[in-house]
């Protein structure tokens, strides 16, 4: 792989990388995707809400569904995390963990972001089985059930007034809060149980979740722990060659309708560019990244020949 030369670079192998790869070698482009599907935050989602797809659907075998797809559309694959980006004239060249070398004309971010985790017993362990990183995706599998939330920000408080739609108990668990007025308003005006000056010290449950261990010693039965403490774009790669974030939040990628960054030859989709977090979304940023950045690299290698 040391100095191979790409057409497009997919770095991320989740939802949106998955398609653009896809699409990018139907256009008989030369692509390389980087990333580890498990790394996906789809890779422990359940899915029932895509179009044209029936029932409930591990997001792992649809990424591994992906990922065969991608390879028989000729797109070459790699688990290996890129360490840095730079550029010179209307070239990327990425290093690579393992030092190896490769030159891009052009870059796809679909890194998603990086969800914080609680670093606890059980956590990993559960993971799909009861613990879960994202409210829009997994709230509907807990209706009627017990659940709770942890976090102190806005995502984690929006989250459990979200919940209160599905589950019959909702519990909070945060330090301390720091959120809006209004939001704390709207939380205080709530059924949800605020479990203030605490911290989850355990995830309890066998082959799921039934409970969580608190630091003051206390245990609360629940059935589901969604684990929200905000989320981290993985940004420094795209920062550092001068990709612009937006103006509001600073942790999401501005993209053009194209998917274009203000760097020409990058393109960015999925959740690094902003919620909504749905496969659907990205799926569908994916495809236009891809196809535009396979033109983009094919009207480049036409005027190399010139």
């Amino acid at each position: 792989m040391t100095n191979q030369v790409y057409d497009v670079v997919i770095i991320g192998a989740g939802p949106a990388g998955i398609q653009a790869a896809i699409h990018a070698s139907r256009k008989k482009t030369d692509v390389l995707i980087l990333g580890r599907i498990e790394n996906s935050a789809l890779y422990w989602a359940h899915v029932e809400n895509y179009a044209c797809v029936e029932g409930v659907q591990e997001g792992k075998d649809l990424l591994a569904t992906g990922h065969r797809q991608l390879l028989k559309f000729g797109a070459r694959a790699s688990e290996e995390d890129v360490l840095k980006i730079s550029q010179t004239d209307n070239l990327f060249h990425l290093e690579l963990e393992s030092g190896n070398h490769v030159t891009a004309r052009t870059i796809i971010f679909a890194t998603g972001v990086s969800k914080k985790k609680l670093s606890v017993p059980g956590e990993k362990e559960l993971a799909g089985r009861g613990v879960s990183y994202c409210v829009d995706c997994d709230a509907n599998f807990y209706r009627g059930a017990t659940v709770a939330v942890v976090g102190d920000r806005s995502a984690a408080v929006d989250g459990a007034l979200t919940l209160l739609g599905y589950a019959d108990k909702v519990y909070l668990v945060a330090k301390q809060l720091d959120v809006s007025q209004e939001l704390l308003k709207r939380l205080e005006q709530s059924s949800v149980e605020v479990l203030l000056e605490n911290s989850v010290k355990a995830i309890e449950g066998e082959n799921a979740v039934t409970s969580i261990l608190l630091e003051n010693g206390e245990t609360v039965p629940i059935e589901g722990i969604f684990i929200e403490l905000g989320s981290k774009g993985a940004m420094e790669l795209a920062t550092l060659i001068g990709v612009e974030l937006d103006t509001e939040h600073f942790k999401y990628i501005n993209t053009s309708r194209k998917q274009e960054t203000n760097i020409p030859g990058i393109y960015a989709a999925g959740d690094i560019v902003g919620p909504p977090y749905q496969m659907a979304k990205a799926v569908g940023e994916g495809c236009v990244a891809g196809m535009e950045a396979a033109t983009f690299a094919r009207r480049l290698k036409k005027e190399e020949t010139v």
